[in-house]
Parts: C-alpha cells; sequence; structure tokens
C-alpha cells in the first residue's frame, strides 16, 4: 500500500552541488545548491534565486564552478548552505573551504571538494534558471581508481534527502549500467 504525499520535490538522489563564484572584490564565496543538474550533453542547469550573492557574482563574472559535496566535507557543505554571503563577509573562512582559481573560468575551485565542473554563463533562461557551459571537468587524483576515472567509494558523493532534510552517502556499486539490462532481451 502506497501514502500519497501530494507534489513534493522530492527527486533522489539529490546531488549536493556547491556553487562557487567570485564576489565584486575578488573574494570567494560558495554556496549549497539542491536543485540544479545536467541540462545538455555540455550544459548544467541552476535554479537559484535572483536574491542569492552567487547569482549576481554569475552574472558579474559570467562564471561559476560545481563542485560535489561529499561525506568527508558535510558541515562546511551545510553551512554554505545555511549562511548568505549577503550577511556573512567571512562565510568561506569560517567554512573552512580553501580556494584555488580555475585554470579554465573566472570562478574558484574548493580545494576540499574533490569533483568539479569548470563551467561559464550561457544565459538566465525565461524562469530564471541559469545555464552554464561545462568547460572542463577538474578531478583530484585521490579519488581517482585504478582506470583512471572516479571511483565512488573514494569520492563517496552526498545527497540530499529533502523529505526527512539528512544528507546521505552514495557509493556502493549494485549494477552495471547499460549491460544488466541485456539479461532480460
Amino acid at each position: 500500500m502506497r501514502k500519497n504525499f501530494g507534489a513534493k520535490p522530492w527527486i533522489y538522489p539529490l546531488p549536493v552541488l556547491i556553487i562557487g563564484t567570485y564576489n565584486e572584490d575578488g573574494t570567494a564565496d560558495a554556496m549549497n545548491a539542491a536543485w540544479g543538474g545536467i541540462y545538455n550533453d555540455d550544459e548544467v542547469v541552476l535554479c537559484l534565486s535572483a536574491s542569492h550573492r552567487t547569482t549576481a557574482n554569475i552574472k558579474a563574472r559570467k562564471a561559476f564552478t560545481v563542485s560535489f559535496a561529499d561525506a568527508d566535507n558535510v558541515i562546511a557543505s551545510d553551512y554554505v548552505g545555511i549562511v548568505s554571503g549577503n550577511s556573512e563577509p567571512k562565510k568561506m573562512e569560517k567554512s573552512g573551504f580553501h580556494v584555488t582559481k580555475s585554470e579554465k573560468v573566472d570562478a574558484p575551485l574548493i580545494d576540499e571538494l574533490p569533483v568539479a565542473m569548470e563551467c561559464e554563463l550561457v544565459k538566465f533562461n525565461e524562469d530564471g534558471n541559469i545555464i552554464g557551459k561545462i568547460v572542463n571537468v577538474a578531478i583530484d587524483e585521490r579519488v581517482l581508481g585504478e582506470d583512471g576515472k572516479p571511483d565512488m567509494t573514494k569520492f563517496r558523493p552526498i545527497s540530499f534527502d529533502s523529505a526527512n532534510e539528512a544528507y546521505h552517502v552514495l557509493g556502493e556499486k549494485v549494477g552495471n549500467a547499460f549491460r544488466d539490462g541485456a539479461k532480460l532481451k
């Protein structure tokens, strides 16, 4: 038997995206954004309100990074989501995150978060969503497997459970994409 909850924005798993930008004065800023994802083969979409400092920074700099929060950085990742850069000038310092300027776009890479997409602004679409072109995916070698690809057991990205306001770690392999279903052909 199922229980009905009505219309809810409950997508599973929902990635925990940390958006990195530079402020007008050149200091780094980051925010936690649960509503975003792949828009096209080489584009991302972010659903950010106009009131966010990050939104203004993207408009001004035409660039941003999208890092994936991981189990090792839950506290800092949550902090940048509950504290606004509009009201806390030392937000990055208090988070404990450190940054390195991207070589590809005018935005910071967060050193502690090992997987990031470096993006250029394409447009703000008609409903205010931000569309960005993925220029590069930068991955710290510490989370790569022997095959040179990301190893989920080393990376340990987290997912946001909006129904229970919780974070969960991802990583256990349970199947092989594009192969396991062939058994039913």
